[in-house]
């Protein structure tokens, strides 16, 4: 493979352990309308893709509430929620391994709360480019997010690299033509895999190794 210029981060997941926050967000949501907590398939889908399609998700058997829900989302401050989000603890190290020899970015179907995680783990200041699910006409698997980083940043898919954990991460960088590192998902689709950041600075691309 060609030398890794760019680094594309997934959040939730990846950079997060974040599946306690999302549980207690939407779980708030559907208590909102006296319905109870997601189950864990709610939970996985929730984990993985934007605010809307989730709320509709998780009320698709609550048609009647769905507007309401949708209106009550928006007002819903997420800062809260941020207290059960815990922040990968080699993150800021292999950040500090990529910069500034690389560009960072990050690629996720988070919303309006990205910048809020952002300013709260002081994370900002480490990226070049974060696109969000707001920030595009088609959010993952579509490869738009991905194609807007690389064309912005000046790196094509031969000299890029995505960190995911879910199929939808292994659509959206196949449906852009770059490989995709697996993190803490062993049974993923993927040309690499590690369930740490500093396991990826021993990967062939990195190393240069065969």
């Amino acid at each position: 493979m060609s030398e890794i210029k760019l680094v594309v981060f997934d959040c939730d997941g990846v950079m997060f352990d974040s599946r306690g926050a999302n549980r207690e967000y939407y779980n708030r949501i559907r208590a909102h309308f006296g319905h109870p907590p997601m189950d864990e398939e709610e939970l996985e889908y929730v984990h993985m893709h934007r605010v809307e399609d989730s709320v509709r998700y998780i009320f698709r058997n609550f048609p009647d509430d769905l507007p309401a829900a949708a209106s009550f989302h928006r007002e819903l401050d997420y800062t809260p929620f941020l207290r059960y989000m815990y922040m990968e603890p080699d993150l800021i190290q292999f950040l500090d391994y990529l910069r500034p020899q690389r560009k960072t970015a990050i690629s996720t179907n988070r919303t309006t709360t990205m910048p809020i995680v952002l300013e709260m783990f002081q994370l900002a200041p480490f990226f070049d480019q974060v696109v969000t699910a707001h920030d595009v006409a088609n959010p993952k698997p579509h490869p738009e997010a991905l194609e807007w980083i690389m064309e912005n940043l000046g790196v094509g898919p031969d000299h890029t690299i995505y960190i995911g954990d879910s199929q939808v991460d292994r659509e959206h960088t196949a449906a852009a033509g770059i490989p995709l590192i697996a993190f803490k998902n062993p049974a993923l689709n993927a040309e690499y895999h590690v369930a740490s950041f500093m396991e990826i600075v021993k990967l062939p691309p990195f190393c240069g190794g065969p």
